[in-house]
């Protein structure tokens, strides 16, 4: 059997020209990065014209026997191609945090993948290095400021804002940085955050020009003076140099997928720590350019849909045709407590016990969002046709349609059947509503979360979360959205309650400002910023030949 990378080097690809002028985009519109890449003009989203229908792509809360979200993104894409639909894709890029660390690569698999996948998952276009530099330098006068005599009256014990690297680097969580005496700086502690999480990175996947970038910049709380009045980057005067490190990277990134397909991969906020969409700006021109427009949020539907419609759409003015909510009996029998070594045998006992995971997630679409849902499931060899009709009859009971997917195997071909059903639902008509009211105390907020979309009971604050909170609201960030840091190996903020806890109650440990991007942080749990690498990582199998062919990549 072929690995994912083999799959993608064996391809033959479409000069970057070719997939431009078929998303509509003329040489004007795109500069090149190389045959295979290019950077989109931010002027194709003011195009005039209707926008296409919105699809978003979202899963069962994962587990290590995986869901495949992001292969049946791009292969459900490719069978609204092959059914004659103009479409275009539109993803997150990867981080190098999990590539080199659990996942491996994370451009899709098997034929259902966007390519050049070694590009899109080490370095692509840089967005990612710019927008540590952007944050990097930023702390670098932040901390510069304090040592010419801090004029601002910055107190070094209320700083926010913390360095960033894309990498899982647990060693960099505390650090005391600015040793040395003289010169070498003003003693404090410190820490780095993932890139992904960083404020820098989801200021930049909500802007929609360079001067909405440079605003959201500007208004990035560093930190607070002694009494206690916020610190901006803007009064820094370190906004205009963050923008101009980004002012490339907020441009989105043409690809293509394995069968010819536009592809937007652009940005990457983490689901779990941050708010888990692709950017605004790639999606808006994916939107002017296709009549369907096929995107994907992270993680299971708890958090990476929660946002990606509290947030982004809130903020963007945007609003999906349609939701589908990957899933596979795998992942399904784990949740209902088989081992991941007796996924291979029929259980029914145990897909009963993991169906309401899935069924809750699709009431939350249907009920509380009032979208329309399909469920895809992604088909393993080892499914039994017990099995499948035992997940068909549950989805009905909640009016909801399912359909087999075989796009890793087959490609665009496999998804064809699921196509058919988006392009029926993108004709329903819906009552696409938030889950809260953003004018909402931010308690009423968490909480309307906690109990609407996870099942949960209560929430409970920490001492220091609930004077965050009084103080955020006395300050006036009280009414905007909020963005859960949580586990997302539950619906619950404990990853070992798996399947459809209910009764639990939710505890945030810390609340803070993210005032670039225009949301509030609740950070639940155990919840890292920055992860660390597992005891064997990726990093470990991947590897260059002398003719520079990469392997291991997944």
């Amino acid at each position: 059997m072929k690995t994912d990378i083999e799959i993608a080097q064996e391809a033959k690809l479409l000069h970057i020209r070719d997939v431009a002028a078929k998303a509509g985009l003329s040489e004007d519109d795109i500069e090149y990065y190389g045959k295979n890449k290019a950077k989109v003009s931010l002027g194709v989203m003011e195009r005039a014209g209707k926008n296409g229908k919105l699809v978003l792509v979202t899963a069962i809360t994962p587990t290590p026997a995986g869901e495949g979200k992001t292969t049946t993104t791009i292969g459900l894409a490719d069978g609204l191609s092959r059914i004659g639909k103009n479409v275009v894709v539109a993803l997150r890029e990867p981080s190098l945090g999990p590539v080199f660390g659990v996942k491996g690569g994370a451009a899709g698999g098997g034929y259902a993948q966007v390519v050049p996948m070694e590009d899109i998952n080490l370095h692509f276009t840089g967005d990612f290095h710019a927008i540590g530099a952007a944050n990097n330098l930023l702390c670098a006068m932040l901390d510069n400021h304090i040592f010419q005599g801090n004029e601002l009256g910055i107190d070094p014990e209320r700083i926010t804002l913390r360095r960033c690297v894309d990498m899982n680097d647990r060693q960099l969580r505390f650090i005391e940085d600015g040793l040395g005496g003289g010169k070498n700086g003003v003693p404090r502690k410190d820490g780095y955050d993932i890139t992904v999480a960083s404020e820098v990175m989801a200021v930049l996947c909500l802007a929609t020009s360079l001067s909405d970038l440079k605003a959201r910049l500007s208004r990035i709380i560093v930190g607070y003076t002694k009494e206690g009045e916020p610190v901006t980057a803007g009064d820094l005067k370190a906004a205009g140099a963050m923008c101009a490190l980004l002012k490339d990277a907020l441009k989105p990134n043409l690809v293509q997928t394995l069968e010819g397909t536009p592809a937007f991969v652009h940005g990457g906020p983490f689901a779990n720590i941050a708010h888990g969409c692709n950017s605004v700006v790639a999606t808006k021109t994916a939107l002017k350019l296709g009549d369907y427009v096929v995107t994907e949020a992270g993680f299971g539907a708890d958090l990476g849909a929660e946002k990606f419609l509290d947030i982004k759409c809130r903020f963007a003015g945007l609003k999906p045709s349609a939701v589908v909510v990957v899933a596979t009996v795998r992942a399904l029998k784990m949740h209902g407590g088989a081992a991941k070594t007796e996924l291979s045998s029929e259980n029914l006992a145990a897909l009963q016990e993991g169906l309401p995971n899935l069924l809750r997630h699709v009431s939350n679409i249907k009920n509380v969002y009032g979208l329309p849902a399909v469920v895809a499931v992604n088909r393993f060899p080892t499914d039994t046709d017990a099995e499948i009709a035992l997940v068909i009859e549950r989805c009905k009971e909640l009016g909801v349609n399912v359909c087999l997917s075989t796009v890793w195997a087959e490609g665009g071909k496999g998804g064809e059947e699921l196509a058919r059903e988006v392009v029926r639902l993108c004709n329903e008509k819906s009552d696409f509503k938030f889950c809260y009211d953003e004018t909402l105390p931010i308690k009423e907020k968490i909480e309307a979360i906690v109990t609407k979309i996870y099942g949960g009971k209560d929430v409970a604050y920490t001492p220091e979360a609930e004077a965050e909170i009084a103080r955020l609201e006395k300050l006036g960030f009280g009414n905007t959205p909020v963005c859960m840091a949580k586990t997302q190996y539950s619906f619950s903020d404990d990853a070992t309650k798996l399947g459809a806890p209910r009764g639990f109650t939710v505890t945030v440990r810390q609340v803070k400002i993210s005032a670039g991007a225009g949301f509030v942080v609740a950070l639940t749990g155990n919840i890292l910023t920055m992860p660390g690498l597992p005891k064997v990582p990726a990093a470990e199998k991947i590897d260059v030949d002398e003719n520079g062919v990469i392997s291991g990549l997944f």
